[in-house]
C-alpha cells in the first residue's frame, strides 16, 4: 500500500489558498468574478488550489460574494469584524477608513488570512477593482 501513503503525502503538500473578498453594497457579480480570477492568475496557482472564499459577515447577503462561491464551487465562510480585526498585525494594507466603516482594518486581506489559518501569509495583497477588493493568502 505504498501508493496510498504517497497519495496522502502529495495531498498534504498541495497548497491551500484562501480568497478574501470585500465589496461595496450591490457590487456587480461579473466585476467580483473578474478581479478574483485576476488575483488567482497573479498568485500563479490554478483554481484547484483554492480552498475557500472568506469575507466579513456583513457581506452575507451580497450577491457578488455568494456568486464567487458558486463560480469557483467553493464554500463561502464569513467572519465577524472582531475576528478580522485580530489579523491587523499581519495586514500589508491596513486602512483606518475601513476600520471606521466596518470595525476592522481590512476585509479582503484579513478574511484571507483568517481563512488560511494562523500560519497563512499573503501571496496576493489587496487587489481592487471599482467596487470589489480581493486578496489571497496561502496556508503554510
Amino acid at each position: 500500500m505504498a501508493g496510498e501513503g504517497q497519495d496522502r503525502a502529495s495531498e498534504q503538500k498541495r497548497p491551500f489558498l484562501a480568497l478574501g473578498v470585500g465589496c461595496e453594497r450591490g457590487a456587480a457579480i461579473a466585476e467580483a468574478i473578474g478581479v478574483a480570477e485576476r488575483a488567482l492568475q497573479v498568485s500563479g496557482f490554478a483554481v484547484d488550489a483554492l480552498g475557500g472564499i472568506f469575507s466579513l459577515d456583513r457581506k452575507k447577503a451580497e450577491p457578488a460574494v455568494r456568486a464567487l462561491g458558486e463560480h469557483f464551487r467553493r464554500e463561502v465562510v464569513f467572519f465577524d469584524a472582531q475576528r478580522l480585526e485580530e489579523e491587523t498585525p499581519r495586514l500589508l494594507n491596513p486602512s483606518e477608513a475601513v476600520y471606521q466603516a466596518v470595525g476592522c482594518h481590512g476585509v479582503a486581506e484579513s478574511a484571507a488570512l483568517a481563512g488560511g489559518g494562523p500560519f497563512a501569509r499573503l501571496i496576493v495583497p489587496k487587489m481592487r477593482s471599482q467596487h470589489v477588493t480581493v486578496a489571497i493568502a496561502m496556508a503554510e
